[in-house]
């Protein structure tokens, strides 16, 4: 109900009760009037509930952090009777909205609105309600839109950073996949070819078969990038604008820059999540990139493991990591012993502090802990 309706109700009383008392036909006109119109609207605007339909739907399904996308909505009206414009709540990127629409009699009305994404996620974007009203703005009513709001999925952008070195042997060669080397398991055997070292000849099996068999070892595969994201919620940034956001950004875009410059040279890569939903990305070809990418997008940034016991759960993944990204916006004690246990390990660690504050004096002590420990620190500023 709105103030008009109270106000046109209250006509009606004062002009039926005049009616009734002093017989005058100007006053039985007016309260027929006034019952019309109010008979007409409310009619009107329950057909328009049922009868008025709107389409919403966004240009693509996915975009880069930073780029534009539209949202094109289309409003249909068979109502019969006319009525005024369609009010809409819009949840948008840069905050709610409101709208008019007037799709005409029996017309229907098209909209477009450019959408910057800015941050990286899963955002809803949209009309959430209608306002449908008669011509004479008696009556109002507000419908929830039951439909889920289109959704676009917003993936980072990734940026240069320098390729993670890896534990290297005593002869300078990078080491190999630890978990391969034990070679007194053959993977197969095979006849014997001029020039095999008589030392993989496999005596037994050779007197058995009357013929030379030599053992087929495995390949040592090459050494893992393994990168351990914090995907708990970011710590700090609430006295910048959108600092949580901008946190969460540079978190998934940093992971993102040290998977894409790992398997550029071809290195295997795997990113473990542990959020509220478990998963673990392992590619080594630039190719699956979008797959990462799409992973990244979808953490929620709440719930999941401490950090602390994420790292110490790695720990079993050393056998046949080379390096280790860590890649984190919190630097505590119980982190940095963590961090000084994978390097202990045998890998080499690059340590990135994504953080507003990087020279605050809360991290001196830890950060000159994980240098002595030979752990390279990186500071990464959100844009």
């Amino acid at each position: 109900m709105t103030g008009r309706l109270w106000a046109a109700l209250s006509v009606l009383l004062m002009t039926g009760l005049s009616a009734l008392s002093l017989g005058g036909p100007i006053f039985y006109f007016i309260s027929w009037m006034l019952v019309l119109m109010l008979a007409y609207s409310l009619v009107s605007v329950l057909l328009s509930t049922r009868l008025v339909t709107l389409s919403q739907v966004l240009s693509s399904p996915r975009v880069e952090r930073g780029d534009s996308a539209s949202l094109h909505l289309g409003l249909m009206s068979k109502n019969p009777l006319p009525m005024s414009p369609v009010g809409l709540s819009l949840n948008l990127m840069d905050g709610r909205s409101q709208v008019s629409l007037y799709p005409g009699f029996f017309g229907e009305k098209q909209a477009d609105f450019s959408l910057r994404f800015n941050h990286v996620g899963l955002w809803g974007c949209g009309a959430e309600s209608i306002t449908l009203s008669d011509i004479f703005g008696l009556f109002k009513i507000n419908k929830e839109i039951k439909t889920s709001l289109p959704q676009m999925l917003v993936l980072p952008r990734g940026f240069e950073v320098q390729a993670l070195p890896f534990a290297t042997m005593d002869d300078g060669r990078a080491l190999p996949n630890r978990s391969g080397e034990d070679v007194t398991s053959p993977e197969d055997t095979r006849a014997y070819r001029q020039g095999d070292p008589f030392k993989r000849i496999h005596w037994k099996l050779s007197s058995r078969h009357r013929e030379l068999v030599v053992r087929r070892f495995e390949v040592p595969a090459p050494p893992d990038t393994l990168i351990l994201m914090d995907v708990t919620q970011p710590l700090g940034g609430e006295d910048k604008p959108e600092g949580r956001l901008r946190l969460r950004d540079t978190l998934c875009e940093t992971a993102l820059a040290v998977a894409s410059m790992q398997m550029a040279g071809e290195h295997p890569v795997r990113l473990p999540l542990y959020g509220t939903k478990q998963s673990e990305f392992h590619a080594d070809r630039q190719g699956s990139l979008h797959l990462l990418k799409e992973e990244l997008a979808l953490q929620l940034f709440r719930g999941g493991e401490p950090f602390d016991k994420v790292l110490n759960l790695e720990l079993r993944r050393m056998r046949r990591t080379g390096a280790t990204a860590i890649i984190t916006t919190r630097l505590d004690a119980a982190v940095t012993e963590g961090v000084i246990n994978i390097r202990q390990s045998g890998p080499n660690v690059r340590f990135y502090l994504i953080t507003f504050d990087y020279d605050h004096a809360r991290y001196t002590p830890y950060i000159a802990q994980l240098q002595q420990r030979l752990v390279e620190v990186n500071y990464v500023t959100p844009a």
